[in-house]
């Protein structure tokens, strides 16, 4: 398990990135369609995704990737948000922390 993204719901992708684009001066990394965007964190492997069309029920939080979502899920007990789905490469799903901060993990599995 290895702490991918920090994720960021945004109702405006062109404000998220005159902020932490611009202002901030993280890196684009790569996009998905026009709705998401990496961004490099300066001096950290870990990346900002922002996204102005995210997945109902979507809340920020961190993303950790596992070798396959499915699996890694298979018998432990946590408060899913969102059921395993299929995303570009793999699969993803969200579940809540005792606090009820949003926790992802994600596969390339299909990359």
């Amino acid at each position: 398990m290895r702490l991918e993204f920090i994720y960021l719901p945004v109702p405006d992708l062109d404000g998220a990135l005159a902020l932490y684009r611009d202002q901030l001066g993280f890196d684009e990394l790569w996009r998905e369609g026009s709705t998401t965007v990496g961004l490099a964190i300066a001096g950290s492997e870990t990346a900002l995704m922002v996204d102005a069309a995210p997945a109902p029920g979507s809340a920020p939080g961190p993303m950790f990737s596992v070798d396959r979502v499915d699996d890694w899920l298979a018998g432990r007990e946590l408060d899913l948000v969102l059921e395993p789905f299929d995303i570009p490469g793999g699969r993803i799903a969200s579940f809540r922390d005792a606090a009820g901060n949003q926790v992802y993990v994600m596969d390339q599995s299909t990359a």
